[in-house]
């Protein structure tokens, strides 16, 4: 193929994704703008306030997703149309003479031309940060962050990518360079290094620098969970609670580490107990009271429209707590983990040893606007464009994969008997999450790495 033809068959698969994926979310918008009643298949898991507070905000964000999405493909397409890439690798050439160096400073270009790139998109996408932050998770409750907060966040989270991504990038580079014919082999050895150790860099380093991390005190809950992951032969070594909170009230749980030396995080909004969004309410006192208005009690200020009514959480109980666990440790149990690993490190060897026999081939670079050849971007062309068919397979194949997967540690679960707990924690971290329960079967099936709520607590309630 000529370069032209390249160029622009890349171009109209990047649409047919792009309308592909409007129209999957289109099906999905319009469940929420319709189903406005609870169906009753779902009267029993969620009440009707509850439904409908969850569907404006998942209307919200789909509307909303619905503008970035255009925008990012009307910018996307502009820099491609316009020879985006191009102009700033030479914009990164020129700065780099201005210094004395020249074009044989490739690496050295290479860098500056991802730091220029990182604060485009930093401040393209800003805006829309920032709606989604201080409008719509804040309408619904959701936003704890202070202006302030925000600002300091994005800084750190800017320069850390940057300390991150530039060696990493450039190394990448000078092994690319000098690793002869096989050096798609030296590379994958690097990239499997280096994803290793970022797991315990990132949870020992990097995230204590966004939020602060503690240990659980002593207490039922701790021994419960160290109970746990003896009865299993879990290598428990650390057990946190993360203040996320300061951040958001949507919560999570995870754990992280290699060999014997394993920890397990908990969010201090996932904790019933520890959450300071049950702060302040007596023992017994209910979460949401607009069950128990009365006719007595007209006087709730509903015309405030500039404070929002806040979504409050309920979180789990210890028994959920354990359950939500019993659930992880199964994907740690059922060697999951280590086959997402497998399954990343062999698919990253085919891509490299691809790109080794894509990357002298000029006419590529040529379809983007390039008389030369560098590595970087070769890397970006050959990765972002030439694969994408291929990516959105795999995307569509591990998704399938991560539901089935979520499917076994459910019922790793129920067989450790905390069948009826983790189905009251799943109901209660969709309520407080806001996760909307009707779902479009063809977007859920493209998109949705856990199964439906429906879905889960079915599987849960079939006898063995």
């Amino acid at each position: 193929m000529d370069p032209e033809s390249i160029f622009y068959a890349v171009f109209a698969f990047m649409w047919l994704v792009y309308l592909w994926e409007s129209y999957l979310s289109y099906r999905q918008r319009e469940l929420y703008r319709t189903v406005t009643h609870i169906p009753e298949k779902l009267k029993g898991v969620m009440d009707q306030e509850t439904y409908e507070k969850a569907r404006l905000y998942n209307l919200d964000k789909s509307n909303f997703g619905f503008w970035v999405g255009i925008w990012g493909e009307i910018e996307h397409s502009l820099i491609l149309l316009y020879g985006g890439i191009p102009f700033l690798w030479n914009i990164s050439g020129n700065v780099l003479a201005n210094y004395g160096y020249d074009s044989s400073y490739e690496i050295l270009q290479s860098v500056v031309f991802l730091m220029f790139s990182m604060c485009f998109s930093t401040v393209t996408s800003m805006p829309f940060s920032v709606y989604s932050t201080f409008v719509i998770e804040q309408r619904h409750g959701f936003n704890k962050q202070t202006p302030g907060f925000f600002v300091k966040d994005q800084i750190k989270k800017f320069f850390v990518t940057m300390a991150i991504a530039l060696p990493i990038t450039a190394l990448l580079i000078y092994i690319i360079q000098i690793g002869g014919d096989y050096f798609f082999i030296y590379v994958w050895l690097f990239l499997l290094v280096v994803s290793l150790l970022m797991i315990t860099i990132y949870a020992d380093y990097i995230a204590p620098l966004f939020d602060k991390f503690t240990p659980l005190p002593e207490g039922e809950l701790r021994t419960k969970i160290e109970n746990l992951a003896k009865s299993i032969d879990f290598p428990l070594t650390k057990l946190y609670v993360v203040e996320g909170s300061k951040r958001s009230s949507h919560s999570n749980a995870y754990f992280y580490g290699f060999f014997k030396n394993k920890r397990i995080v908990l969010f201090d909004t996932l904790l019933e107990d520890y959450s300071p969004l049950n702060e302040g309410k007596k023992e017994g006192e209910s979460e949401d009271k607009s069950d128990e208005k009365t006719e007595e009690e007209p006087k709730v200020d509903e015309t405030n429209t500039e404070k929002p009514k806040e979504h409050k959480k309920q979180g789990c109980n210890n028994e959920e707590i354990l359950a939500v666990l019993s659930h992880e440790l199964g994907h740690w149990k059922l060697g999951h983990i280590i086959k997402n690993l497998v399954i990343s490190q062999v698919n990253s060897f085919m891509c490299f040893a691809a790109f080794a026999f894509l990357i002298d081939q000029q006419v590529l670079y040529t379809a983007f606007g390039f008389n030369t050849r560098p590595t970087l971007i070769g890397l970006v062309i050959i990765f972002q464009y030439v694969f994408s068919p291929y990516n959105e397979i795999l995307s569509f194949c591990v998704t399938a994969l991560s539901r089935m997967f979520e499917f076994q540690a459910d019922n790793f679960a129920k067989k450790l008997r905390y069948t009826e707990p983790l189905k009251t924690a799943l109901i209660k971290l969709n309520k407080d999450n806001l996760g909307f329960p009707v779902n479009d079967w063809l977007y859920s099936t493209w998109h949705f790495s856990h199964p439906p709520l429906l879905e889960r607590i079915k599987a849960l309630e079939k006898s063995d």
